[in-house]
């Protein structure tokens, strides 16, 4: 960003308590943490529970930030400080609006394209991989982490460069109207939505709810030259496409499709689909470490768009479902001009966010696989499945927590797990967390040998069951929602 404090207090409709020695001095970063305060920063102090921000603010000025942004009167020995070091003082209604008024008035000064993503699972991965796809011909910036709530939104809007040429914005949700409120100054040219499944379903009450919420960031999309980049093999794709009227908003829709079913799907439909821009696999393979190798097949791109282009594309990310988001990375990545092979060997050098997929050996001699970070009925199906196709020459034991944000859904998604669990080779099941009795009990239900099953309490419980049971060669997965802390439980295995 490069805003002086004259615009910061202009655009978040603040009050000078202290006006800054010199009005042109451009302001270079944002922050709310006081001990990541960069010279040229406005620091941001934020109310909470715990912590007050406004207490620090005298520190992030001594530390060189330019601008102080407060909703809380200052005592006199703070603003006597920033007098004599020259710095901004503001005051504004609510330093947490501010983030976002500041992040859209810097939105009007970026010339490059702005990309934002959504989804209920993979958004993390399919932003990275969109991110290392354009990051091969492009200047880009991206959401850090899964940074994608109404201060990590902002925050990547305002690291970007006048020139960047492509922003890439991850949004998460949580209820109706919330990405709606995102997009009123991201105001993003394209969108993609990775799918829709059950996160969040306690607040929403059903898919389709959270498909009308994921459809509103394809309804902020520009008439006329917005992209939206959608999900062919998702069950509500057409009412995500409807729902924002795209077609009668004139917005072009790229599908993309990394299911088994992709080629005989395409082939079935209609004209006018199969007149759509497209990225889709074919003859996808895993290999002993369950890594997706397969054809990576467009239309609709080229110079003319009946040709179908194709290349070989071998992933180090893990499990079949990373195949659907290479190809949305793939679709972002064709429709900037950057050639289908170019975006392949881009996706095969893409590696793996920490907690998710991440495969550790332990100093035991056995495997463990890190999917501890957050999970959903989706995810944790689709990890268990990565799992299982891992070659290895011990026992595959999952350990399995809590998910969160189901609300009165819980019992039935957790037992849908376990359902799931029973069809695969698991040699034992370690369920941990009230919730995740479901899951031990429909597996067992489902016919999974009631001896290969473990009800845990505690995690030194999993620990104990662990220490027996896990020898030289086994791999072992973790997953449950972070709050669940199962972090805990990857490192004591590696350890």
């Amino acid at each position: 960003m490069r805003l002086n404090a004259k615009q910061i207090a202009a655009c978040t409709g603040g009050a000078f308590v202290v006006e800054a020695l010199d009005p042109r001095a451009l302001i270079t970063g944002l922050t709310w943490d006081s001990r990541d305060v960069k010279a040229g920063d406005v620091y941001v102090a934020l109310p909470g529970e715990r912590v007050d921000g406004h207490d620090f603010v005298g520190a992030a000025l001594r530390d060189g930030a330019l601008a102080a942004l407060v909703m809380q009167p200052l005592d006199e020995a703070t603003k006597l400080l920033a007098h004599e070091l020259g710095a901004a003082v503001i005051e504004v209604p609510d330093t947490a609006h501010a983030v976002a008024d500041i992040a859209g008035a810097w939105r009007g000064h970026l010339h490059g394209r702005v990309i934002a993503l959504t989804g209920s699972t993979g958004k993390t991965t399919t932003k990275n991989l969109v991110r290392d796809v354009l990051a091969s011909t492009l200047s880009v910036v991206a959401t850090a982490g899964n940074q994608n709530n109404e201060l990590g939104v902002p925050k990547t809007l305002l690291n970007a460069e006048q020139d960047t040429q492509a922003v890439v914005v991850e949004m998460g949700m949580r209820g109706l109207g919330q990405l709606a409120d995102l997009c009123d100054y991201v105001r993003p040219d394209w969108g993609l939505v990775v799918n829709v499944g059950e996160s969040h379903i306690e607040l929403l009450g059903s898919r389709e709810n959270i498909a009308r919420a994921k459809a509103e960031l394809l309804c902020a999309l520009p008439e006329g030259t917005g992209r939206a980049f959608v999900n062919a093999d998702d069950d509500f794709v057409s009412f995500v496409r409807e729902h924002a009227r795209l077609d009668a908003r004139r917005v072009e829709t790229v599908l993309f499709d990394g299911s088994a079913d992709a080629a005989a799907r395409r082939a079935s439909a209609g004209a006018a689909e199969q007149a759509r821009p497209a990225v889709w696999a074919e003859r996808v393979e895993l290999d002993e470490q369950g890594r997706p190798a397969f054809e990576l097949h467009a239309v609709g791109f080229a110079d003319d768009p009946a040709v179908e282009e194709t290349a070989p594309c071998a992933l180090t990310l893990r499990g079949l479902h990373n195949v659907s988001n290479a190809c949305a990375a793939a679709a972002v990545g064709r429709s900037c001009g950057i050639p289908l092979a170019v975006c392949a060997e881009a996706l095969g050098a893409s590696q793996p966010e920490a907690g998710r997929q991440e495969v550790l050996h332990a100093r035991g001699g056995f495997t463990v696989v890190n999917d501890a970070y957050n999970a959903n009925p989706d995810s944790m199906r689709a990890s268990l499945a990565t799992f299982c196709a891992l070659d290895v020459p011990g026992k595959h034991v999952a350990v399995l927590g809590d998910m969160g944000e189901l609300g009165s859904y819980a019992p039935a998604c957790h037992a849908g797990v376990g359902t799931y669990a029973a069809t695969l080779p698991l040699d034992r099941l370690v369920c941990v967390g009230e919730l995740s009795r479901h899951i031990a009990d429909a597996a067992e239900r489902a016919g999974m040998d009631a001896e290969r099953i473990v009800r845990a309490a505690s995690l030194s419980e999993v620990f104990g069951d662990l220490d027996v049971c896990v020898e030289p060669g086994d791999a072992v997965l973790v997953k449950a929602s972070h709050f669940m802390g199962l972090t805990r439980v990857v490192e004591g295995l590696v350890n």
